[in-house]
């Protein structure tokens, strides 16, 4: 990296390979591992950790101060994790107390414009597209897709294999391997396209849409729902994750649709 035309403070660690193009700042306290590309008029502020191979589209903002009235400049970062690329113009603020940083994961599209707030932890694969908004305090599993113009509640929860429509206010609880669409957001089927994708077997998806009939298609309410799924369905990895999940829903998870008369 040898770039006159960019600022890097001499207390960031920069990898040797790193390339930073013009007009671009880095402050102090940042990290950023080998083989990542920063473009132009990035703007990348202290508590910054990004791993290898990332690359930075031109406008974005990594680590600025949370948008949160109760943060009081506290010690905090915002990690990116390996091979992830951030497109331009994409916001994602440094953590507060509640959680002391914010985390994308691995392997990671970060559309143009999307905004990832305070203390989000965001999982490996994910994909969110153009204009996708995260309040903050959000978790969000591995392989989960956000269609365009997503914009999720604060403190909500979105599992594993979940695909959210273009457009979508999320305000409950999105469980794994499901697709969620319409107003309010409901439970549409399961991402049976992704999980084909991911190598999900033909019996595996049947048995995840079994477990999800119970749950969202005989009326049964959530618990009653939970104990006959565990009554009734043989224990798997995938059957106890979603039971894990509907028992741990802080905000409740979404409904199942209901089509209006």
């Amino acid at each position: 990296m040898n770039q006159p035309l960019a600022y890097v403070h001499p207390g960031a660690k920069i990898a040797k390979n790193v390339v930073v193009e013009p007009f671009t700042t880095i402050h102090n306290n940042v990290i950023i591992g080998e083989g990542t590309w920063i473009g132009s008029n990035v703007t990348i502020m202290e508590g910054a950790r990004i791993g290898k191979n990332c690359s930075i589209f031109p406008g974005s903002v990594i680590s600025a101060p949370p948008q949160d009235l109760k943060y009081q400049g506290e010690d905090t970062i915002a990690e990116i994790g390996d091979n992830t690329t951030i497109r331009e113009c994409v916001t994602i603020n440094k953590g507060t107390t509640d959680r002391m940083k914010t985390k994308i994961g691995k392997n990671c599209l970060i559309m143009a414009y999307c905004h990832i707030a305070h203390d989000c932890i965001v999982g490996d694969n994910c994909i969110f597209s153009n204009n996708s908004t995260l309040a903050g305090h959000i978790t969000v599993g591995d392989h989960v897709i956000l269609a365009g113009m997503t914009a999720v509640h604060q403190f909500c929860s979105i599992g594993n294999h979940a695909f959210v429509t273009g457009g979508s206010l999320v305000r409950k609880d999105v469980p794994p391997y499901v697709k969620a669409a319409r107003e309010p957001l409901s439970y549409v089927g399961i991402n049976s396209v992704g999980l084909r994708r991911r190598g999900f077997t033909t019996e595996k998806i049947r048995e995840i849409q079994n477990i999800y009939r119970i749950l969202y298609q005989k009326n049964y309410n959530n618990t009653q729902a939970a104990e006959i799924i565990e009554a009734e369905m043989e224990a798997t990895t995938e059957r106890d994750e979603i039971l894990q999940f509907i028992k741990n829903s802080h905000r409740g998870i979404m409904k199942g649709y209901i089509a209006s008369n």
